[in-house]
């Protein structure tokens, strides 16, 4: 364990010598970038607004006191999505769909000799290849993240007004009650510590693919099933440290 967690570090050290010109990077920044971010909007829109729709009509089957004002689900909805739903279900959902690109990307260029031949010609495979992966990830992750807490919280309202658990007035005025704003700046901590972690890990993985084609399948298992389990015990910890 302490020989693979040396072995991470020195691979994360290594994408930082010799590393590109700004210009090629940052090309290589936006590229990434647009793969990672844009090709995952669709997924992260859907999986959050149902999200939200089934906490809004959940709480509200649940919330049978009626002493309890109504308002209170849309002040639930807003509390679970904001601290823990956004963030964390949807870097788990994109641990999937991008952790087992990068690791099945980078494990196909290992196999077929391609990282090789960036090694032969002089450029540092791991700062050509992989840190513009990360950095791409680093800047998605809290813009997805912003975009899930929006539809999470309109899918909960359109759920709890279209099935008649609570009126749209009461719903808004949950979602303003007692508002932290700190909250959202904590979520976003998280997605970018969430992004690094998946993205670091999954090309960790995939960087040092041996073998063929079934290997590369296994490798981008393995990243997807670790990045879900850093994140967890990320999201464990930064919740003590933070809150």
């Amino acid at each position: 364990m302490i020989q693979v967690f040396g072995r991470f570090l020195l691979f994360l050290q290594s994408m930082l010598t010799r590393t590109e010109r700004a210009k090629v990077l940052w090309k290589r920044v936006i590229d990434e970038a647009i793969l990672i971010g844009v090709d995952s909007v669709f997924i992260v829109s859907i999986v959050a607004a149902f999200i939200g729709a089934v906490t809004c009509v959940q709480i509200a089957y649940n919330l049978t006191n009626p002493l309890i004002p109504k308002s209170t689900i849309g002040f639930m909805v807003r509390e679970m999505t904001i601290l823990e739903l956004a963030p964390t279900i949807s870097s788990i959902v994109l641990a999937g769909k991008v952790g087992s690109s990068i690791a099945g990307g980078l494990g196909t260029m290992r196999i077929t000799e391609q990282i090789d031949a960036l090694e032969v010609m002089g450029i540092n495979s791991a700062s050509y290849l992989v840190l513009p992966r990360i950095l791409g990830a680093i800047i998605t992750f809290p813009l997805l993240v912003i975009l899930a807490m929006m539809l999470s919280i309109l899918g909960g309202y359109i759920a709890g007004t279209l099935s008649g658990a609570l009126s749209a007035q009461e719903y808004i005025e949950g979602i303003r009650e007692a508002f932290v704003p700190y909250n959202v700046t904590f979520a976003l901590i998280k997605s970018v510590v969430f992004a690094f972690l998946v993205s670091t890990i999954s090309a960790y993985q995939g960087y040092y693919t041996r073998g063929g084609a079934l290997e590369v399948g296994a490798a981008s298992t393995k990243a997807v099933t670790n990045s879900i389990i850093a994140i967890l015990l990320a999201d464990y910890v930064l919740a003590q440290t933070l809150l």
